[in-house]
């Protein structure tokens, strides 16, 4: 596979600094810690791959042509993007006949995971809003896992009756997502908790996403103030880059984390009563601990590391900090599928860079590594389903809410081909195809954007079960 991390590629180094600096933010900030790809740069130029050879096979124009006239036959066009509204704790059924065609793609699916190109897309939001409900309501997925932090979701879901659905937005997820578009979703969740088909909030991230709990369950006012100041501590040593001065500090950051755990099955009463709508706080509280020890035990380390070696170029210790954290994510996934929520069917919400199934092969990537959706496991994989959320057009965000233009569509690539249909939401199926004339563009190398202007080269159905193109996205309306 072609590294795309010469020393002279400067963009692409310039890119993965500000991916570290952006991780590395206090999200006491209320920008919050972002996730895997994380451009932060506006200009085009930014993001050419000057030494790497981002190909697509060579297609004729009579086989273009083929292939989108295949895709305007066999492509399904979504009615809307819109959230549903409640009626009488109940959408009725009917308003989701455009989503029908997913229930025999899914039926037999445990895991559906969806994707987005780019954190800053309004309308990914809005869609995604929109599957979950059709999801939630018509398919029995009861559970919406959040590429954000276990602790942070846990706390969210443990208090979401007792606040505006705003908050628990807030308290869950990363900062990418506090926008007016990711509203609905979590008005919905607060309402689905006076039903008899609750829809539960959990988080599979390692990342430290600001402070889990406030620590008054502890009852140990000294405690919880200790524990309050490791969390800012270990906040501030991510973003820094003197290694032997962590190394020192870390035993009594630990010894405090290990001193709180201790106290959680004896304080069960308190916790239940803190969190009265997350039945298994204690279990929860207790992993998020055990992954704060993790953290830095471990990972800390390795971004001090990635700090330093950015600076000179050098991306392999920053590329290690990726892997560290998806092998996590992927861990503490797959712990609520078998420990906390045996029986349910999952929904998960992250980047495509995530959630792809083979990540590492595609070509152009600021991150050619193995990510959580490649290591999955085979039997997970079997009964799992990856749809891919991409655009044609328009203006997207970068993580620190900064406008980028969408690049038009290269001919032959992915949002070239489903642009065909015309429509301004289209939907294809890649899962349940063999190869044939019409649709061997999905077998082969085509060209794609992540984030609407990173060109990269993937087999689309090597990654993907199902994509999703929106034609014209616009910015997010952030909300404070």
């Amino acid at each position: 596979m072609i590294k795309p991390y010469q020393q002279n590629n400067k963009k692409k180094i310039v890119l993965l600094s500000l991916s570290v600096a952006i991780t590395s933010l206090l999200s006491f900030s209320n920008v919050a810690n972002a996730s895997a790809a994380v451009p932060a740069l506006t200009e085009h130029t930014a993001v050419e791959n000057n030494n790497v050879d981002v190909k697509q096979a060579r297609t004729s124009n009579e086989t273009l042509q083929e292939w989108k006239s295949w895709t305007n036959d066999h492509a399904y066009s979504l009615t809307s993007i819109q959230p549903e509204k409640l009626e009488k704790q109940h959408i009725p059924s009917s308003n989701f006949d455009d989503l029908a065609m997913l229930k025999p793609l899914l039926h037999d699916k445990r895991i559906v995971f969806l994707g987005e190109s780019s954190h800053g897309v309004a309308e990914f939001n809005l869609a995604k809003t929109r599957i979950i409900q059709f999801l939630h309501q018509e398919m029995d997925y009861n559970v919406l896992a959040f590429e954000s932090g276990m602790g942070n979701v846990m706390n969210a879901q443990g208090q979401i009756d007792k606040q505006a659905a705003q908050q628990t937005m807030k308290d869950a997820i990363f900062g990418v997502w506090w926008t007016k578009e990711t509203l609905p979703l979590f008005d919905y969740a607060k309402k689905t908790q006076q039903t008899d088909k609750p829809l539960v909030l959990a988080g599979f991230d390692i990342q430290q996403q600001g402070a889990f709990t406030n620590g008054d369950w502890l009852k140990n006012s000294d405690l919880a103030k200790q524990f309050s100041n490791v969390e800012e501590q270990l906040a501030q040593w991510s973003s820094s880059k003197d290694l032997q001065g962590y190394q020192k500090a870390k035993p009594s950051i630990i010894d405090i984390y290990t001193q709180v755990k201790s106290q959680v099955k004896l304080k069960e009463a308190e916790l239940k009563s803190a969190y009265p709508n997350e039945p298994h706080i204690v279990k929860l509280m207790e992993r998020t601990l055990t992954d704060r020890i993790r953290l830095a035990n471990e990972y800390v380390e390795l971004t001090i590391q990635s700090n330093i070696e950015i600076e000179k170029n050098n991306p392999e210790p920053f590329l290690k900090t990726m892997e560290w954290r998806d092998q996590a994510m992927l861990e503490n996934l797959l712990w609520l599928s078998t420990e906390i929520y045996p029986a349910e069917k999952f929904i998960v919400w992250a980047h495509n860079d995530h959630i792809r199934k083979a990540q590492s092969e595609v070509m152009g990537s600021p991150y050619p590594v193995k990510l959580m959706g490649e290591r999955l496991p085979d039997i997970y994989k079997k009964y799992s389903y990856v749809l891919g959320l991409y655009m044609a057009g328009g203006e997207t965000a970068n993580n620190m809410r900064e406008p980028m233009e969408v690049l038009p569509p290269v001919k032959g690539s992915v949002e070239d081909i489903l642009s065909t249909t015309h429509k301004p939401y289209t939907f294809i199926d890649l899962r349940n195809r063999q190869n044939e004339r019409g649709n061997s563009w999905m077998f082969e190398p085509r060209l794609s954007y992540s984030w609407g202007i990173m060109q990269e080269s993937l087999v689309p159905r090597d990654q993907y079960d199902g994509l999703l193109l929106i034609d014209k996205v616009s910015m997010p309306n952030y909300l404070k």
